[in-house]
């Protein structure tokens, strides 16, 4: 893959705080991604990152339900919701970009996961799979084709963005070795044959070229 295609995006999800070493939500070894993003973004014209963006209050947070405990799975309105710690609460410390990670070539910063009644795993639609985030019309807009995503976590909010991705008609890859996952209860496995089987390129950091 040419990493300068005019019509080529690079997607960098969610490398915030609190996935990382330390964080509410830490998944590990997430900081382990960061210099292998840094070097694709320098590979990259056209550089877009994703960031969680929750209220304090949000539905997603384990702390809002009685008895509910993080990694519990319960139902709301759009259907099955894992609960979570509080994390990437909107303005902390924990919602801030790794202190690493070189952001500052960033095209477009997309926030997800601001509406407190519905959480937002993928880059273009929230949790109903039905609302919107704007990032397709973004992308086809600028005449970006081809997208390559990497960041964390591979199992959720990058698995759910490349599938979504493949199925809006973009030729879509992953970077496994910029990717770090939370694997609950065989969620990789299952994230990484889904991929594969929906036409997803799953690659590492050296075969992509300029």
């Amino acid at each position: 893959m040419g990493a300068r295609d005019d019509d080529t995006a690079l997607i960098v999800i969610d490398v915030q705080n609190d996935f990382c070493p330390g964080g509410a939500l830490a998944v590990g070894d997430g900081h382990a991604v960061v210099p292998v993003i840094n070097g694709l973004i320098d590979l990259f014209d056209h550089v877009i990152l994703t960031q969680d963006w929750h209220p304090a209050d949000h539905s997603s947070f384990a702390s809002g339900h009685d008895g509910g405990e993080p990694f519990d799975t319960i139902d709301l309105h759009y259907g099955a919701q894992t609960l979570w710690p509080d994390h990437c609460v909107q303005g902390t410390a924990g919602a801030d970009f790794h202190g690493d990670l070189a952001w500052d070539k960033a095209q477009l910063v997309l926030r997800k996961g601001f509406r407190p009644g519905i959480d937002s795993y993928s880059a273009f639609f929230e949790n109903d799979r039905e609302t919107s985030t704007g990032l397709n019309g973004y992308l086809k807009e600028r005449g970006l084709r081809k997208l390559v995503l990497t960041g964390l976590a591979t199992d959720f909010c990058v698995a759910y963005s490349a599938l979504d991705a493949v199925r809006l008609g973009f030729e879509t890859t992953v970077v496994l070795d910029g990717c770090r996952a939370i694997d609950l209860d065989g969620s990789l496995d299952a994230a990484l044959a889904q991929m594969g089987g929906a036409g997803v390129v799953l690659t590492e950091s050296g075969a992509i070229s300029v």
